[in-house]
């Protein structure tokens, strides 16, 4: 499967009694899907997925999956602890439809995470998987940076597509990238270059287009060669791509540079409060504009560093509040923006609406 582009790990809203706000959550995903970025990320960890019961989790994946668009790519947060747990969230998260699983590397029995528990883990999740596994690498948050021949080891697995990496190292990203440009696979696109998933394909055939060949999932993840350009279900042309395994950037003030370092695309906390100023970065570098990406890049460095990179979830809320979407109060024991920090906010997204 293509990853490309932007992909916004959304919010989970919720009442000030601490309920999820199931309506706002319905409301941002329509929005979400109607700017221009790839996908959605539901249950990351700006998601607050930690905070939230197993059954909170499922009932704000299937209400997220009800509302997005059939043509965004939808991952969703499936780490867990223990491999099995893993495999349960990811099989749910399967049956709902998504697209592809954000794994989190395991790190609270962190002495024990050597490359062999590590390789373990991830080969005996991806064995299982029905959905392509992007491996999640998140030291700021798990305080375990999962090495890097690790990551390139675990490329070579058929169902390990990608890695969101958000330790903030570009050299690391084009380490990986170099070390696994090797990797071949041929996936399914359409005829303009983007991506084509099961759901996708699915929504198409329900809208009345029956015609057209099948094309089968693994041509879709890249599991297996596809030979040629195909007619799919609902008359959705599309073609063959040829990729290797995929570097998400997961940190915005180093978007444009991880980019040039070869990630194909990004999951940015700080694209949940302004999508379409992470996506002009993107789409400037796509199109070779070079300067043009380093410019919208400096646009946004000090807001996201402060924001999402300091302030953190609670800052982010109040980003989505100020641009429109609803962010609301996170859950304790993250408490709500002062009033002082809120006017910071203001003034940091006063040029980066959305």
């Amino acid at each position: 499967m293509l990853l490309q582009g932007i992909f916004p790990p959304i919010t989970t809203p919720f009442y000030p009694d601490g309920n999820v706000y199931f309506k706002k959550l319905e409301a941002n995903v329509e929005r979400y899907s109607r700017t221009p970025v790839s996908g959605i990320v539901v249950l990351g960890s700006t998601g607050e997925a930690v905070m939230l019961s197993d059954q909170e989790q499922r009932d704000v994946l299937k209400t997220a999956r009800d509302a997005a668009a059939a043509s965004k790519v939808l991952i969703a947060g499936t780490g867990r602890e223990s491999a099995i747990e893993t495999l349960k969230m990811t099989e749910y998260v399967a049956e709902l439809g998504f697209d592809a699983a954000l794994i989190r590397t395991p790190h609270f029995y962190r002495p024990q995470m050597q490359p062999a528990n590590l390789l373990a883990f991830y080969r005996a999740v991806a064995d299982r998987s029905p959905l392509p596994v992007l491996i999640y690498n998140v030291p700021p948050f798990t305080a375990y940076n999962i090495p890097a021949e690790v990551v390139i080891e675990l490329a070579e697995h058929p169902n390990i597509i990608g890695i969101k990496e958000s330790s903030g190292d570009v050299e690391r990203i084009r380490l990986i990238v170099e070390r696994t440009r090797h990797i071949k696979r041929s996936v399914t696109v359409t005829e303009t270059f983007e991506a084509v998933t099961p759901r996708m394909l699915k929504a198409s055939a329900s809208d009345g287009n029956q015609g057209g060949e099948l094309v089968s999932v693994a041509s879709l993840t890249g599991s297996k060669p596809s030979s040629s350009a195909v007619s799919v279900v609902g008359g959705l042309k599309t073609r063959p791509k040829e990729i290797s395994f995929q570097v998400l950037a997961g940190i915005a003030q180093k978007l444009e540079p991880s980019l040039q370092a070869g990630a194909t695309g990004a999951v940015l906390a700080f694209s949940s409060a302004a999508p379409t100023a992470c996506y002009e970065i993107y789409a400037a570098w796509k199109e070779g504009d070079h300067e043009l990406a380093r410019l919208k890049q400096g646009r946004i460095a000090q807001a996201a560093q402060r924001i999402s990179g300091e302030i953190g979830i609670a800052g982010l809320k109040y980003g989505l509040d100020f641009n429109g979407y609803y962010g609301g109060p996170p859950r304790l024991p993250l408490l709500p923006l002062t009033a002082a920090m809120k006017a910071e906010v203001e003034q940091l997204l006063a040029d980066i609406r959305n």
